[in-house]
């Protein structure tokens, strides 16, 4: 059993939900990012969600895109993001993380070092999950192989417009965890339907025996609350990246392990037993 199913079954046994934030490396300042990794779980986190810094994201809306950019400008990518989880492991051994991202610097990796030579790298540093946006389930059954046979888990988004088709191919090749995407757009976009989740996520679990975790629009601690009703987790990324910006050095740790520690209470005042 994975670090990333193991955790997200004991919670499960315990009746909780689990708390994923998503921070991106590099940011807001360049070799801050295991110190902040350490911050969140420390606040309540149970699996942290690291974003690789790409020049052209697709599924990221203003504020992670700034945020990636920025990490670009001070020299971070995938070399310096498997740097701050090794970092991360000589502390926490425990804590799965997640690398979510794109292809092409996945493939640039790959191109520099050998055939699947980035799987390796990532297994090796300490990385548990991938979710990568641009591989869709019926493209990449080959690195999905790669990816379990190193020990990683392969993550997938659904969103609101996903069939009945698709969530059965995702079914067969994800493991881990499945992200929905709340809502229609970009991260960080729109207004939280928490009852357009609840309607969805029966669906899902029909085709995907996994946990699911929902992200995109997740704010603060009343919307976390609302979604942990009925997900398996809750995935909190631009509101944290936004909060943490404008912040001096010194203040970025504790801010954020108080903003995890606010959601995990939130959550942990939910009833143990919960429709998934």
């Amino acid at each position: 059993m994975s670090r990333i199913a193991a955790t997200l079954a004991a919670l499960k046994a315990q009746g909780r939900r689990a708390l994923i934030p998503y921070i991106t490396t590099g940011d807001p300042y360049a070799d801050i990012t295991p110190e902040l990794m350490h911050a969140l779980v420390a606040g309540g986190a149970d699996i942290v969600e690291l974003g690789v810094p790409f020049s052209d994201p697709m599924a990221d809306g203003p504020v992670i895109q700034q945020a990636g950019e920025r990490a670009l400008a001070r020299g971070i990518g995938l070399p310096q993001v498997l740097q701050a989880v090794r970092i991360f492991r000589e502390r926490d051994v425990q804590t799965p993380v997640v690398l979510m991202g794109y292809a092409n610097p996945i493939e640039r990796f790959d191109g520099r070092h050998g055939e699947r030579a980035f799987v390796q790298a990532a297994a090796a540093a300490g990385v548990d999950g991938l979710l990568v946006v641009d591989y869709p389930p019926e493209e990449c059954r080959e690195f999905a192989q790669g990816a379990r046979a190193a020990g990683l888990d392969l993550i997938f988004l659904l969103a609101p417009t996903s069939t009945e088709a698709r969530m059965r191919e995702l079914g067969e090749v994800a493991s881990g965890y499945v992200y929905y995407v709340s809502l229609k757009g970009v991260t960080g976009a729109g207004h939280l339907d928490t009852e357009a989740v609840a309607r969805m996520l029966p669906r899902i679990r029909q085709h995907v025996k996994l946990p699911v975790g929902v992200g995109f629009g997740i704010r603060d601690a009343a919307g976390a609350k609302a979604v942990g009703r009925v997900a398996d987790a809750v995935i909190v990324g631009s509101r944290l990246v936004q909060m943490l910006r404008p912040l001096p050095r010194e203040q970025v740790a504790p801010a954020a392990r108080a903003f995890m520690a606010e959601i995990r209470h939130a959550l942990d005042e939910l009833p143990k037993e919960y429709d998934a």
